[in-house]
């Protein structure tokens, strides 16, 4: 397959590649001088954990306080 590199220097990825990693918009890029690796990055769940925690109440302090209480319970 090939991909070519536009005038903006952007890279067009075959669909027969994008195709296979449905969902994903984001690429980590990696290079060794001589070829371009590409990771697909899935997006976080930790801005989802975070809005879930604020729906139940849950503040900075209590996970605080309750790693506090962990830690001397051992």
């Amino acid at each position: 397959m090939l991909a070519k590199v536009t005038s903006k220097n952007q890279l067009t990825l075959p669909k027969a590649v994008a195709s296979r990693f449905p969902g994903v918009e984001h690429f980590d890029i990696t290079t060794d001088g001589e070829s371009i690796t590409l990771r697909p990055l899935r997006q976080s769940r930790a801005d989802e954990v975070r809005a879930h925690l604020k729906r139940l109440g849950i503040t900075e302090q209590d996970v605080k306080d309750a790693v506090a209480w962990a830690r001397r319970s051992t």
